[in-house]
């Protein structure tokens, strides 16, 4: 199963044309690899004040990804940019990599997709797991149960409905 990762990264000021040519050196060398199925740059938009930049980045499985994260290219990469770099990445995970772009959309609109998700996503789980789950200890139940629906939220209905809504978000 693919595995997608979003990392951000924050440049110092001055930095940003000498941190994008290292990028895509970068991602030159790691595009020549089976492994790698994508990557793609999220660049501040011109004239913002922001100046952190996404990347978002597909690999075949785990296992390619932590090879390739733990790869001697990508270490050199790291220390010839952290002179680049206001900070250390920052990687994103569950529902905050859905809606990280340069340009996200208002909290709001990321609270009613999430919830519009959510509410028939737990309800169904309750109704469809509950009873099966009636003779566990409440703990074990509910956590199964919470575990269902992340799934759900994570790797179905948050990407589908994302991209069915893209528009309205921006």
């Amino acid at each position: 199963m693919p595995i997608h990762v979003a990392i951000t990264r924050k440049v110092k000021p001055g930095c940003e044309r000498a941190f994008e040519e290292s990028l895509r050196e970068l991602f030159r060398d790691s595009l020549a690899h089976e492994s790698v199925l994508g990557v793609h740059l999220i660049s501040p938009p011109q004239g913002s004040n922001t100046r952190e930049y996404g990347v978002l980045r597909a690999f075949t499985n785990e296992g390619e990804r932590d090879d390739f994260y733990g790869s001697e290219r990508f270490g050199q990469w790291q220390q010839q940019v952290a002179a680049l770099t206001e900070a250390d990445h920052r990687a994103l995970h569950g529902l905050e990599a859905w809606f990280t772009s340069a340009d996200s959309p208002p909290r709001w609109k990321m609270a009613l997709l999430t919830w519009l998700a959510l509410w028939p996503t737990s309800a169904l789980v309750a109704i469809s797991f509950g009873p099966v789950f009636a003779n566990l200890p409440a703990l074990v139940s509910s956590a199964i149960i919470a575990a269902v629906i992340v799934f759900c939220l994570t790797w179905i209905l948050m990407p589908a409905l994302v991209q069915l809504v893209h528009s309205w978000l921006r």
